[in-house]
């Protein structure tokens, strides 16, 4: 289990290192509220990557690692954790009754990410994406009631699956210290220059207002 965790952690940090050279500075306004993924995550500290880094960069990361939590943890409730295992197969045929699911299939730099951009105050939306996905689920019939005993079990299965996630993530994290310096060189190579370039654009704009010359 070890090794194939390793692997996948390897993997993981190598698909990211391939993908940094094709990364771009947003041109669209931020978003307000912090990426509850990547703010303080230990993923990202135990790997080298401060809040400094812009967070599109932050975030390919933390998604693709979270995938491999993510796998380790199924596995480890397949074959532990029956009750849970149920509700979430359960759970899943009705995300797969769904027609519409935004969601789903997105590239790990933007999965996790908000379906929608923040409201403008005074210029309401006509209509959001995740309200499209919200009102077709609404019309999906509920998950069949539990009883209090089965509650009670189900509930001590999650805590059992978190532990277990908690214990994966502190594996990974001493997995990705030996990728610091490839990750310390991608950044300095590809992204640093392009949050340069921006800063010295808009220094020479401060700093001429009203030139003719600047765009």
């Amino acid at each position: 289990m070890e090794r194939s965790l390793e692997t996948q952690v390897d993997q993981a940090v190598e698909a990211w290192l391939r993908w940094v050279p094709r990364w771009e500075p947003a041109t669209h306004r931020g978003r307000v509220a912090p990426c509850r993924r990547c703010l303080g995550s230990p993923i990202l500290s135990a790997v080298g990557i401060g809040s400094n880094v812009p967070h599109g960069v932050q975030h390919g990361l933390s998604t693709r690692i979270k995938t491999v939590v993510d796998h380790a943890v199924a596995e480890y409730t397949a074959r532990n954790l029956p009750m849970l295992q149920a509700e979430l197969d359960q759970q899943a045929a009705r995300n797969r009754a769904r027609s519409y699911r935004p969601s789903e299939d997105l590239a790990p730099e933007y999965e996790g990410m908000p379906l929608d951009p923040d409201p403008v105050p005074g210029a309401p939306f006509l209509f959001t994406i995740a309200g499209l996905a919200d009102d077709e689920s609404g019309e999906l019939p509920p998950l069949p009631p539990l009883s209090d005993e089965a509650k009670a079990a189900l509930r001590q299965e999650v805590a059992l699956a978190d532990e277990y996630a908690n214990m994966i993530g502190r594996e990974i994290c001493g997995m990705l210290m030996r990728h610091r310096l490839a990750v310390q060189a991608v950044i300095s190579q590809y992204v640093e220059p392009q949050i340069e370039a921006l800063l010295e654009e808009l220094t020479q704009a401060l700093d001429s207002p009203f030139d003719p010359e600047m765009p």
